[in-house]
């Protein structure tokens, strides 16, 4: 479900089950996690095969939760998420075609979301009386602000790639999502590791401004 790929500082992972749109099970959430935890790259490039991104979870195993499953299963999908979002390193996903519920829910994990004018992006779950719950919740309104995070959530309508662009919702729209991917690769790795790691830092503004002087002097320290 999950293929894996290597070269030029970036490690590929493509979610290789075009016949459904790369839905994810239990297992190929787990083998994604996997894949996260056993790079070392300075770039992760997340991508889907065929001519989806990711239609989220798979829905043949959604039905057949029940309640203690279902939070198992949202348990397993936040983790996979937050693999992603504090991997140590550049994650990009590359959105081709359709991202539904779950797709979406870890490309916002990601740390530069790259749609291709073809791809479109929809939160559907409140459609089938449910909802994402891979921490999509807390990312989205993070990343587009409150009020475009329920417009998205509530109506369920799908976004093309020029308007998730205004939204904030992806950072770029190009038909090469992979050379966004190839161009972090080709920065300095250590610079781009503490970079992440400071943009992503949510303590407090004194001890952030700490953490940057430290890291700052660290850098420097290793061009002497």
């Amino acid at each position: 479900m999950v293929q894996t790929t290597s070269g030029d500082g970036i490690r590929t992972l493509t979610l290789d089950r075009p016949d459904r749109r790369n839905a994810l099970t239990s297992a190929a959430l787990r083998d994604l996690e996997a894949a996260v935890e056993a790079a070392t790259e300075p770039v992760l490039y997340l991508h889907g095969a065929g001519e989806a991104f990711c239609a989220g979870a798979d829905l043949d195993e959604v039905q057949a939760l029940d309640a203690a499953s279902a939070e198992s299963f949202a348990a397993l999908g936040q983790r996979v998420a937050r693999a992603l979002e504090s991997y140590d390193g550049a994650v990009v996903a590359g959105i081709d075609g359709a991202a539904r519920g779950g797709g979406v829910e870890l490309a916002l994990a990601c740390d530069i979301r790259v749609a291709t004018p073809e791809a479109t992006l929809a939160e559907t779950g409140v459609k089938l009386g449910l909802f994402g719950a891979w921490g999509g919740t807390a990312r989205l309104p993070e990343i587009v602000g409150t009020g475009e995070a329920l417009d998205i959530a509530l109506s369920g309508r799908t976004l093309d790639a020029e308007t998730a662009l205004r939204m904030g919702l992806v950072s770029r729209v190009t038909a090469e999502p992979r050379t966004v991917a190839e161009a972090v690769a080709a920065v300095d790795a250590d610079a781009l590791r503490v970079l992440k790691a400071r943009i992503r830092d949510d303590a407090d503004r004194e001890t952030q401004e700490q953490r940057e002087q430290q890291a700052f002097a660290d850098l420097t320290a290793k061009r002497e």
